[in-house]
C-alpha cells in the first residue's frame, strides 16, 4: 500500500482489544526462527513524524530486523537478533527526541 510518506513503503492498522493506531512493517511471523521480539513503551509521540523518527533511530541499532510503532499506545515492538539492550533502545529513542519508559 502506497502511503505518500517518504521512506515509508507501507503501513497497517494495529488493532486488538485495546490497540488502535498505525503500525509499520511486516508482521513478526515473517521473520526467521531465532529472532527475538520485545516491546517497549515510548512517551511523547503525537504524530506520524514522531513514529517515523523513532522507527528510523531504532532501526539503526545493529541486528534490528523490524520496528513496529503504535502511536496510540506508545508501544514500540522490535524484532532482531540479538534483541537490543535497554541502553541501546534508550539511546535511540532519545536521539529521536522522545523518552523510553
Amino acid at each position: 500500500m502506497e502511503t505518500g510518506l517518504p521512506d515509508v513503503a507501507g503501513s497497517s492498522l494495529a488493532m486488538g482489544p485495546h490497540l488502535l493506531g498505525p503500525a509499520y512493517g511486516p508482521a513478526p511471523t515473517d521473520y526467521p526462527v531465532g529472532m527475538a521480539t520485545s516491546t517497549w513503551t515510548v512517551t511523547g509521540m503525537t504524530c506520524a513524524h514522531c513514529v517515523k523518527a523513532v522507527t528510523e533511530e531504532v532501526s539503526a541499532i545493529e541486528g534490528v530486523a523490524a520496528v513496529e510503532v503504535d502511536l496510540a499506545t506508545g508501544a514500540v515492538t522490535v524484532t532482531g537478533d540479538p534483541d537490543p539492550s535497554r541502553e541501546q533502545m534508550a539511546a535511540a529513542v532519545d536521539e529521536a527526541g522522545y523518552a523510553l519508559v
